[in-house]
This record gives C-alpha cells, structure tokens and sequence, in this order.
C-alpha cells in the first residue's frame, strides 16, 4: 500500500518533476500540494507567483493545495511554528512524509530532515545529486513547459526574467549558472507539462526589482 505523502511545491519545475517521477514510483500517494504563500502579498515566496495560479495549478494536476500562511518579514522562529503546526496536522491525517525537488544543497537537505523529524515524518527526495544539466534537459524532453517568475541580479540580469525555460534559455545561461537554478539563481512557475490535465493559462505582466537585487515577473492568470 502506498503511503501518504505531502508534495513541498513552489510552482516551480523541479518539484513538478519529483511529483512527475514519484507518480510514477508508485510508492507513495501524494495526499497535498503543501506552499507558502506570504499574507498580504498573496503571493508564494521567494516566486513571487500568485496564490491563485499556484491554485489553478493544483486544480490541474488533480491534487488538493494545502496553504501555510506566513507574514511578511517573516522570522525563521516564526516560519518552522506555522510549518511545524501544518505538518502536525497533516500527520494526525496519516501522512509519513514530505517529497522535495532539492538536488545537492546538504544544508538544505539536513534542515528539511531535522524539521520532519520533529514531528515523527521523513524526508524524500527523488532528484537527489542527478545532473542538473540532465535534469534540464529531461523536463524539456518530457514536455514540461515553465516561465522564469525571479531571477537573482547577483547570477542573472534583467533579460532572464520572463522567459521560457527551454533550450534557448539554457544556451545563455552564463558559465557558473547552474541549469537547474539550484543555487538561488533564479525561480520558475511550471504552467504545462505531463502531470497537467491542461495548461495554466498564464500571460507575462509587469517586471520589477525588489530589495535592489530581486528581478520579478508577474505571471497574470488568463
């Protein structure tokens, strides 16, 4: 019997390829799609992406969103309080464990698994220490279409922001960028692909810069 597992989602393409391949697995059942969204932006963090797309995307997929709300400014005390609470009550609902996309930040990796642990659940990663570059080149090959909703101004100029990731997005990636964005570079909204029933209908809005270093992309909902 497979058991009962959250699906750690961002909007982003590397957690739609670990849902893509842990369907696949059979191992486990994926009860929810858990986020953050911030209060008051309405908006998951770090993407930037719109609660509403994010719910669009779960509708598609056929799997029900669970929500975590987190406040702006958020400290990280007050951040694992609100997560730890949601978990707790997804483990009274028989859910053992969390499926990540996180490829290779071992710091990641071990913060995710002491927090789990906490409240007797585990952590799983399907993508774990897989070429990024092949990685990148397996979600485009299995037609898995996204967007670049944030860029690091730090790794990516202006120009990345807003566009498709694909094979022409990937050839102008500077050298030291890794494929996946693993390292912060840049975050993604995924609106098509094999785990979809349909396509979000999204279009590109309006792009900003936020604390002097974040280009972000507004992905409107069609």
């Amino acid at each position: 019997m497979a058991q009962r597992a959250l699906m750690a989602w961002s909007s982003g393409k590397d957690g739609a390829l670990a849902l893509h391949e842990t369907r696949q697995g059979g191992e486990y059942e994926v009860a929810a799609l858990l986020t953050t969204v911030t209060e008051g932006y309405d908006r998951v963090s770090m993407h930037g992406v719109r609660r509403e797309l994010v719910e669009r995307q779960a509708e598609s997929i056929g799997v029900p969103l669970a929500i975590v709300w987190i406040p702006r400014e958020c400290t990280d005390e007050e951040y694992a309080a609100r997560m730890r609470a949601a978990l707790e009550e997804q483990a009274a609902r028989g859910v053992s464990s969390v499926i990540f996309g996180d490829v290779f930040l071992e710091d990641v990796r071990q913060y995710r698994e002491d927090s789990l642990a906490q409240v007797g659940m585990r952590a799983v990663f399907p993508l774990w220490q897989r070429d990024t570059a092949a990685l990148a080149r397996q979600l485009i090959d299995q037609g898995f279409r996204a967007i670049t909703t944030c860029v690091d101004s730090e790794h990516l100029d202006r120009s990345f922001v807003g566009r498709e990731f694909g094979d022409a997005f990937l050839a102008d990636l500077p050298d030291g960028v890794d494929p996946c964005g693993e390292n912060g570079e840049y975050h993604s909204f995924v609106y098509d692909g094999p785990i979809f029933r349909q396509p979000v209908a999204c279009t590109i809005g309006q792009i900003v810069l936020r604390e002097e270093r974040f280009w972000y992309c507004d992905v409107v909902p069609d």
